[in-house]
């Protein structure tokens, strides 16, 4: 079926997405005409078609920076997420839908209008300094990449972990960005009172498909590189192989443990594919343009993680590894994997021993 929603392909180039697909929460929501969707100018003039659409960065004036999670199959209680939005651009991302409530898109504006928190520093040592605050570690991000390409301009997740390195606050980071090396100082200042962690996220170790899929991330050899630099600077570091795609990249468990091992990473995680809301369409869209002889067969395995009917399934206690055969098959073969590349050793907790907020140094000087 069309997609009534797609851009062409001349705007959408580089993108993750080729549509802006409507906000659940609005009424009202802009179709294109079919020639303008296959990049063809109804007037014949190329230049009447939607121009290539550029990122924008808007600033984001929220007054609290640490978000909380009560959620029973997630692993962190708080977190802190620098940006809303990611120009990494991840066909298959979860995080699609909350652009939804900031009046955007989950289509090309999740990936094309990122929203800035430029006072996340400035947020985070207030929270941290409240006689209130009692220390935990800090997922960086629980959301969107805090690594995304902005970073390297902006430099907003660096002056947060700047202030969790002054206050011995541990923070795990999760980023498929060849850029967190750049923070190993803060980092290291951390790891040395047992307050850091890394997850390099790799999908798959194709260059090509990876560029297809996660069309603005670091390639699959790039965030292979940061595992082993930051092993060898003494961070904590390991692999998630996220999202697993049934009848994509799970035959790739092995071999990505393997090479991550290789790498110096100490441990290892997974979750499956989650296609929540407008996700749905938008990776079956992707699905059309990049793999249309696989789609049926991709989104049929999807569904029987998801007890055969559904592409997604909300439930807590499932939704991040599936149900049914298909499900067991990827834990057994993750498992498996994991303790041949020597990735199932238990790695020491996130300490909060050595939080010290500016209340405790300032009482030393008494």
């Amino acid at each position: 079926m069309p997609n009534p929603f797609a851009l062409s392909r001349r705007a959408t180039h580089g993108r993750g997405a080729r549509e802006a697909p409507p906000n659940r929460f609005e009424k009202l929501h802009v179709t294109w005409e079919p020639e303008v969707q296959a990049g063809v100018a109804p007037d014949g003039n190329p230049d009447s078609l939607p121009p290539t659409i550029k990122t924008s960065f808007l600033r984001d004036d929220t007054q609290t920076i640490i978000s909380r999670n009560d959620s029973p199959d997630i692993g962190f209680d708080v977190s802190l997420n620098p940006y809303r939005g990611c120009e990494h651009g991840c066909a298959y991302c979860y995080a699609r839908p909350y652009h939804e409530y900031l009046g955007f898109d989950a289509g090309i504006d999740f990936e094309s209008k990122i929203m800035v928190k430029t006072r996340a520093a400035e947020l985070l040592e207030r929270e941290l300094s409240s006689k209130r605050w009692k220390p935990s570690p800090l997922a960086c991000s629980g959301v969107t990449d805090c690594y995304q390409p902005v970073e390297k301009e902006l430099e907003i997740t660096r002056q947060c972990l700047g202030v969790l390195a002054r206050f011995c606050h541990p923070v795990g980071i999760i980023t498929k960005n060849h850029l967190v090396t750049r923070d190993i100082d803060h980092l290291q200042r951390l790891a040395a009172v047992d307050a850091s962690a890394v997850y390099l996220s790799i999908t798959t170790l194709h260059p090509k498909l990876a560029h297809r899929l996660e069309p603005r991330a670091s390639s699959p050899s790039q965030r292979l590189q940061a595992i082993q630099q930051l092993r060898q600077a003494g961070i904590p570091v390991g692999v998630n192989v996220a999202p697993i795609i049934p009848g994509l990249n799970d035959h790739e468990i092995p071999a990505i443990l393997e090479a991550a091992a290789d790498h110096g990473a100490l441990s290892a995680s997974y979750t499956v594919i989650r296609l929540p809301y407008a996700v749905k369409d938008i990776f079956a869209h992707w699905l059309d343009e990049h793999l249309p002889g696989e789609k049926e067969k991709i989104l049929g395995r999807i569904r029987e993680l998801r007890g055969g009917e559904k592409l997604n399934d909300g439930a807590f206690g499932t939704r991040m590894s599936g149900t049914g055969a298909g499900a067991k098959g990827i834990k057994t073969l993750f498992r498996v994997s994991r303790k041949r590349y020597g990735l199932d050793r238990k790695t020491r907790p996130l300490s909060t021993a050595a939080f010290t907020p500016p209340r405790g140094r300032q009482l030393e000087l008494f």
